[in-house]
Parts: C-alpha cells; sequence; structure tokens
C-alpha cells in the first residue's frame, strides 16, 4: 500500500489489477471536527459516480 500526501495529510492508496483507490477515511479523518469530517463522507456518497 502507498501512501500520498495532500495538504499535509498522508492518504492511503491501494492498487489492484491496475486500479488505484483512495481511503475516504483518510481524507475525512483529515477534517477539524467529526461534523466536517461526516460532509466528506455524505458528498462523496451523493454523488452520481459513487456507484
Amino acid at each position: 500500500m502507498a501512501q500520498i500526501k495532500v495538504i499535509d495529510t498522508s492518504v492511503n492508496v491501494l492498487t489492484i489489477e491496475n486500479n488505484d483507490f483512495i481511503s475516504l477515511t483518510d481524507m475525512a479523518g483529515a477534517k477539524k471536527d467529526e461534523v466536517r469530517a461526516a460532509d466528506v463522507i455524505k458528498n462523496w456518497i451523493r454523488t452520481r459516480y459513487t456507484i
């Protein structure tokens, strides 16, 4: 598993069959409070590209 650094936050990157997947949990954890972290997850779920 590799890691990238995004605005002073380490985000895990997993590669499966030449496809890269980033950790949404790592990105949400970078937010200052739980409410904003939950917003990251909620906004990601709302996009039409999620499923």
